[in-house]
């Protein structure tokens, strides 16, 4: 499985769901809190093409977008082949 990382802060509703639906799928992603590391969220904003929001999710490298568009690949059927390794 392709590695996931997920930049978050801790009020963040959408990022909860974004990580409900991951861990319901059994997948393992690294959580980057940047309410927490705040010197992260430049980092965030460069790798997400000037995304400033949360969540930032990212599979294999590849910036997929937020909480509702992990949740469109899901229900599109396309989420699985993309974490496949």
């Amino acid at each position: 499985m392709k590695p996931v990382e997920i930049y978050t802060t801790p009020f963040c509703g959408y990022c909860l769901m974004a990580k409900r639906l991951l861990t319901k799928k059994g997948v393992a992603f690294t959580e980057i809190d940047v309410y927490a590391n705040p010197d992260k969220r430049p980092e965030m904003v460069q790798r997400a093409n000037g995304g400033t929001t949360v969540p930032q999710i990212f599979i294999g490298g590849d910036h997929v977008g937020g909480s509702d568009e992990l949740h469109a690949l899901e229900r599109a059927g396309k989420l699985d082949p993309m974490l496949a390794a």
